[in-house]
This record gives C-alpha cells, structure tokens and sequence, in this order.
C-alpha cells in the first residue's frame, strides 16, 4: 500500500524508509532502516531493509521502545530473600550432592517463598517468585501451579534420595550433643490419600490427620529429619519405622503419656543407645515416694523460673521433676476460675492441687544433666509451632495435592522451611531483635527492602541502590549482617578549639635598674 505523501514528508533518520502496514493503529506507518544494497546482474541495485526503529505517529517521528510486557522489573523485594538465603547455602550444596540442580533450586525456592508468605498457595508462587529476589538467586524455575504439583509428586515418589538428604544432616550433628524424636499431628482433610486418618484426637475434633515424626538437635534446636505417617499409626509402630528408615541410632525418644516406657524398650530393644524421657502422670506414687516436689534448686538459662529435682529410683531409671512459676499461676487462675463459675470450690482440694500446680515429672533411663532433660521436652513446642506455620492446606486442596506421594513431597519441603525458619529465629535472637518486635514483623519489615536489580552484589545502606526503603529497615538489615553500614564519621566539637600552650618569656624587671654604689 502506498505511503501518502504528507507522512513520507515527516522528519526522521537518514537511510530510512516507511513502510504502511494497512493497520489503523499507532504503530501503522513503521520506519525502517536501510542497512545494504543488493547487486543483481544487469538489473537495478536493490535496497536491503533491515528493522524498525520507529514510527511516524501525529505529524512527527517517534522512536521505537521496549514493550512493558517483554521488560522485566528492575527492582525487587530483597530483604526477606536475602535473610532466609544467609542461613541456607549449606542445605543448598547438600541438596545439589543429592539431586539435580534444578530440582535443588526449585526445592529451595518453593522453600523460601512458604518462608516469607507462610500461606501461600501454590497458585500464587509464581507472582511472588516474580517479585522478589528468590527469582534471582534460583534463576530458571517454573513456577505455575500445574508444575509444583507434579513436582511435589516426583518428589514424594524417590524416598532414597530423601533418606540420603536426611543422613547426611545426622552425620554432621556434634558428638556432645542430644538428638530427641519426638512426633506431632497436623489437621488434613484429605479424602484420597492414605495418610489421613482419624486419630483418637481427630476423633473428638471431627477431622482427619497426618502424624509427622522427627528427629531433632537439642543443642542447636532444629530438626534433623522428619516423615510423615498415617494419623490413626500407633506410636510405637511408627516410631520404630521412623528409626530404622533414617538409621538413628543416637537419640532420646520424646514419648506421650500413652507411649508407655515398657512398650518403648519392647520395640526399641535392639539399639541400646536409644533413650526415653516420658511424662508420667501427678498422681503417680513414685512422685511422692522419691520426695519429688521437695527441689533442690533453680535451672539457669531458662526463659521463665523453673525449680527442678532428680532422684535415682528402682531399675537405674531416673525420675526429673520441674515447676514452672508462670505455668503454676495460670494453672492456679484457671482453677480458680472454673470453681468460681460452678461454685464448688473446697479448701482440701485446693490445697492438694496447689502443690503440683506447673509440675511436670518425667522418667528415663538416661542419666543426664536436669536442665538438657527439661529442653528436650520444652523447646519441642517451638518446633512444633512452626512445623504448624507450614501445613498449606488450601494450597493442597487448590493442586491436586492430595495424593501420598506429593503430601510427602510437600511435607519435605516444609521441613526444609522448617529448619530455615529454627535459623532464623535463632539469627535474630542473637541480634537482639527478637526483643523489640515479633518474627512475623520482622519479615515483614525486610520485605520492605526493595533493592535495583543491578546493584552490587554485596549491599552497602548508603550505595543508592535501594528503593524508599526506611531508617528502621536499614537497622534490621544492618544487624543481620545483610547490608554493610554507614561507617561513623568523626564527631565534630563543640566550642574553639584550644590554642596550643606556647613558652612564655621571662619577663623584665620593673623600674629602673639600680646603679652600683
């Protein structure tokens, strides 16, 4: 079609023609450079066009730019990434000696992105992969929710690998330190997969679950290793799979009440450097008999006042009996309370319950240290917390993910946040900042941090490259190591400065000099 002669009279570049390409629109006249000239025997020279640079659009030239739809972002959340990738390079280099790369960072990004919106579903990975720095430090990773889900799969399906992943983490925990197993229930409504199943627990709630068993550090508070088993599995039966699957061979066993020390040694009697520490009930005779509640003194180092007692009994167990001050009061408040409400309160049965108010008692057949006894037991709630903050279960429902294998694949990656997640509260912790504000705040503060794309890889707060991220922010990353800070100038001083203290000259007599006589 040819050009009309008032758009082919417009001004542009040198060496360039316009070419109608029919379509009303904005991009209808292109401009095109010449980039060569063809020679054909005994014809005319023809010219070579080479591509657009632009178009004629109102009366003017104007030149071509990048789509907003091919550009990519040049900036990205960082803050959040970069505090979960600080404590993770090592589970990096262990998964990449197991599994493909890709699949070691596909693992670790799905890991870190649950991490930073621990609800998320797998239907919103790829926006937020998008958004934050997690694109950058795992490059090349589908995302869509089709993908995860059979990845989770594939996952779940190749046990061995998890077992090698698992064991190497067992080798490299300390010699002087402990390994606890203990095991937790996690609501799952599933309908198709074997693993849910109604506990004596799910019973009275009226929902199915899954029971995850795992291993953990005591010293370092995060777990080793971790499996999922049927809800309704017996303790013993599971526990005992859960051993002889990940080869523990060091450990103590974290048992209910239900777990009797008897059943354990009947199940467990082939690895005698396996242990027990297993509450048993108030009311159990040995308590008073041993003088149990009678405390020999006070654990140091424990976030609350807690008053212990150890005593060797019949059979070379060991009986450790704790009262927690603060569990005491609220036990106490609570008591209280419902008497009040039903108006049978009774002097002698408040004077009995007063004395094992925060009392709990634990038999073993390990002789240890009171206060390691007491961790084993305490700092498992925390643990258990934040295999909680993984469970995703709108995300299972939303991707088919609700066969065996890919819950097992996704209960794998949520233990690989879960550990992340020990870290990092431990990190922040360290840094003091756990005592000004709530973990949940404080990622939320470092997500905040958006960063330029390009900038230098190790951040400095004063390198321009950030993006309105503010004072309290640079604070937070500056005490978690993960941007480098201002270094301090010298202070200026107040007042003159003070002048140099100079000779002083001997000063002449006064008066006239005296003449001899």
């Amino acid at each position: 079609m040819a050009v009309p002669d008032y758009i082919r009279k417009v001004p542009r570049p040198v060496n360039t023609i316009v070419e109608d390409n029919g379509c009303d629109g904005p991009n209808r006249f292109a401009v095109r450079e010449r980039v060569s000239t063809r020679y054909i025997p005994g014809g005319n020279p023809q010219p070579r066009n080479g591509r657009v640079i632009g178009h004629i659009r109102d009366g003017k030239f104007v030149s071509k730019q990048d789509t907003v739809a091919a550009s990519v972002p040049d900036m990205l959340s960082y803050g959040a990434s970069a505090f979960v990738r600080s404590v993770t390079r090592d589970i990096l280099d262990d998964l990449m000696e197991i599994y493909a790369i890709k699949d070691a960072y596909t693992i670790m990004a799905v890991a870190t992105l649950r991490i930073i919106k621990p609800s998320i579903a797998n239907s919103r990975l790829s926006s937020e992969y998008s958004r934050t720095f997690v694109c950058k430090d795992y490059p090349g990773i589908g995302m869509s929710s089709n993908t995860i889900s059979t990845f989770l799969q594939h996952i779940g399906q190749d046990g061995k690998k998890r077992r090698l992943f698992y064991q190497r983490r067992a080798m490299k925990v300390a010699a002087d330190h402990h390994v606890a197993i203990d095991g937790m229930l996690k609501q799952d409504t599933s309908i198709v997969n074997d693993l849910s199943a109604f506990s004596y627990k799910a019973r009275v709630k009226g929902c199915g679950d899954v029971s995850v068993i795992y291993a953990y550090d005591i010293e370092a508070m995060e777990p080793i290793c971790a499996e999922v088993f049927p809800g309704n599995s017996i303790d013993a039966v599971s526990y005992r799979s859960f051993i002889l699957d990940n080869d523990i061979r060091n450990g103590i066993i974290i048992a209910d009440k239900g777990f009797p020390p008897v059943r354990i040694i009947q199940e467990l009697g082939d690895r005698p450097d396996l242990h027990f520490l297993t509450p048993i009930k108030r009311n159990d005779s040995r308590i008073g008999k041993n003088g149990m509640l009678s405390f020999d003194g006070v654990l140091e180092g424990i976030g609350d006042h807690v008053l212990y007692k150890k005593a060797c009994i019949k059979g070379g167990r060991f009986l450790y009996a704790y009262r927690s001050a603060r569990k005491a009061a609220i036990e106490e408040a609570d008591y209280l309370a419902r008497r009040e409400k039903n108006k049978d309160f009774a002097g002698s049965k408040y004077e009995n319950k007063r004395s094992v108010f925060g009392v709990i008692v634990f038999e073993s057949d390990l002789d240890i240290d009171p206060k390691t006894a007491y961790l084993c037991y305490d700092e498992r709630w925390m643990l258990e917390l934040v295999f909680r903050q993984y469970k995703n279960d709108q995300c299972l429902d939303r991707t088919n993910e609700q066969g065996d294998f890919s819950l097992t694949g996704s209960e794998f990656i949520n233990f690989i946040a879960t550990v992340a997640t020990c870290r990092l509260i431990a990190k922040a912790r360290e840094a003091g900042l756990l005592n000004k504000m709530s973990y949940k705040d404080l990622m939320d503060d470092l997500s905040s941090a958006w960063r330029m794309v390009d900038s230098p890889e190790q951040p400095r707060t004063d390198d321009g490259c950030w993006v309105h991220t503010i004072t309290s922010v640079f604070e937070e990353l500056e005490a978690l190591g993960l941007s480098i800070p201002v270094p301090d100038t010298e202070p200026k001083r107040r007042g003159r400065p003070k002048k140099e203290p100079q000779e002083q000259k001997p000063k002449r007599p006064r008066g006239r000099p005296r003449k001899n006589p």
